[in-house]
């Protein structure tokens, strides 16, 4: 990959690191971060996939990508781009430094072919027009522990508990998560040294809670679940005012499960339950006897780019028998635009390019909201996004395209 002398864009080498990744600091508004946070980005970061826009010596946009490989639809893991460290100097906006970044970028994914790229949006506005559509949701709370109480499944009392520190049962918990990764789309196979992001625990990142705890759950002898957590104990008026902030939770079956839960409902002079980055469809919210006393809340996770449009959505399976011809607009990615055949089921998909008559017409934005399943075609032609261009298209791709249980990505990058 070669310097764009037309824009300055270059990889990044890895003795341009520092620079490189100050100027992303400084573009999310200047704030310090830990030497184990840099050092694990440094770690992590694929320098072959890095971008800096250079002016002069200095660097004014940063990009990158990581190799994920993410669950669709059907259980098969796709190989995706994660888009990360995007950022653009405020001395350089409006000049097309972002949009020069965005288009190098995906012209390297096409070429590596990784049909979908995938990113998490600290300003949603931005990447739409650049074919991202926001594809999977993910869940906010704030339990009032005091006052829910959980009713339990059965099986929930005989998983056992234990406290471990998190470092020392770091296997164990990966291979909980990695036997969930095909359980549900969204999820990525984390690649080696990802698993060190969620122990990850300076002291001057912890709001003054406690360092990070973790409790792994067994059912005859297998560890079958795991909560990572934190506490912070407060004191009002009344007493003790504690909360626990929820981290990771992961577990193989509703037992462990809903025992993990109501070990962190349960926790000693703690009264609030906090937790963010949870699938729409978590399990507790069934649980809880007062569902207005968890102020539940959503907001958007992964947004999702079809890169290759045959290739993506040939990977997933679809829930009922489909064959609609789709008329795609992309005009950031022009070798997506005309119409495709896609012809699939349970079992496995096709899409190749046809001359037939279109039966629904939209832009690769709205795949990619639709792809895993979280987004609903009926709802994005409400808004105008879909048009249905053959009577009952619409509907006979909606339950196709849906899925049993709601995508989510479980953690940023």
């Amino acid at each position: 990959m070669a310097t764009d002398r037309a824009t300055g864009t270059k990889v990044l080498r890895p003795e341009e690191f520092d620079p490189w990744w100050d100027t992303l600091l400084r573009a999310f508004g200047g704030g310090s971060a830990s030497p184990e946070e840099r050092e694990l980005d440094r770690s992590l970061t694929e320098f072959d996939r890095s971008l800096a826009v250079w002016d002069g010596g200095a660097i004014v946009g940063t990009g990158g990508a990581f190799s994920f490989r993410m669950t669709v639809p059907g259980g098969a893991l796709v190989p995706t781009a994660g888009v990360t460290m995007v950022s653009v100097a405020a001395t350089h906006r409006r000049r097309g430094v972002l949009t020069s970044m965005m288009r190098r970028q995906l012209d390297d994914v096409r070429a590596l072919g990784e049909p979908l790229a995938a990113l998490t949006a600290s300003e949603p506005a931005i990447y739409g027009r650049f074919g991202y559509g926001a594809a999977a949701f993910q869940l906010q709370a704030e339990i009032d522990t005091g006052r829910v109480t959980l009713a339990l499944p059965a099986g929930a009392g005989e998983v056992r508990l234990r406290y471990a520190d998190p470092a020392d049962v770091l296997a164990e918990c990966e291979a909980v998560y990695a036997e969930l990764v095909p359980r549900r789309p969204g999820m990525l196979a984390r690649q080696p040294g990802w698993e060190r992001a969620g122990l990850l625990d300076p002291e001057s990142e912890r709001a003054g809670a406690s360092a990070l705890q973790c409790v792994v759950a067994e059912r005859d002898g297998e560890v079958t679940g795991y909560a990572r957590f934190r506490t912070k104990l407060g004191w009002g008026p009344s007493g003790h005012d504690g909360t626990v902030t929820l981290e990771n939770l992961a577990a193989l079956d509703p037992a462990t499960e809903a025992a993990l839960w109501r070990f962190l409902f349960d926790i000693d002079l703690m009264t609030t339950l906090t937790m963010r980055g949870r699938p729409l469809d978590d399990s507790w919210q069934h649980l809880v006897s007062d569902i207005r006393r968890c102020l539940p809340r959503t907001r958007d996770s992964c947004h999702l780019r079809l890169v290759d449009v045959g290739a993506a959505l040939a990977a997933r399976t679809y829930q009922t028998p489909v064959d609609v011809v789709l008329d795609v607009e992309d005009a950031f990615c022009p070798w997506n635009t005309g119409r495709w055949r896609l012809t699939g089921d349970p079992k496995g998909a096709s899409c190749e390019r046809t001359s037939d008559a279109a039966d629904l017409a939209l832009s690769v934005r709205e795949l990619g909201a639709a792809y895993l399943g979280g987004v609903s075609l009926p709802a994005l032609a409400g808004a105008g996004r879909v048009r249905e261009l053959r009577r009952g298209a619409l509907a006979e791709a909606a339950v196709a395209f849906g899925s049993p249980v709601a995508p989510w990505l479980p953690h940023g990058f």
